[in-house]
């Protein structure tokens, strides 16, 4: 949860230094409203790509984790009902040991009289 968080932050972060950025240029810029205009776009359009790469790479790290998770959930869920299978086993066991003597008829004494 704290890497989504990060992330988040991250992101954020870059895309208000992006704009940041932009605003600056807009107010300290040398050049024709012309040139101004095309240095926006290409850097709109700069912003745009490096936006999609962090995003792709956000998405790649989320499936990865969630391959990590299962992988790691499958891995408890085996061990769990292999623990309870054993465990079943035991008590299966105990119980044939207990029936044993108790199907067996026993020798009934006769008192002596």
């Amino acid at each position: 949860m704290a890497d989504h968080d990060d992330f988040g932050a991250f992101f954020f972060g870059f895309l208000a230094g992006g704009i940041a950025g932009a605003v600056v240029a807009l107010l300290f810029a040398p050049q024709s409203g012309e040139e101004t205009r095309r240095m926006i776009k290409e850097r709109a359009i700069d912003l745009q790509e490096r936006a999609s790469d962090t995003f792709e790479d956000a998405l790649a790290d989320a499936e990865r984790a969630t391959n990590d998770a299962l992988r790691r959930a499958e891995m408890v869920y085996n061990e769990a009902k292999a623990r309870v299978d054993a465990i079943a086993n035991r008590k299966k066991v105990a119980l044939d040991v207990l029936k044993e003597p108790a199907a067996k008829p026993k020798k009934v004494v006769k008192p002596a009289s």
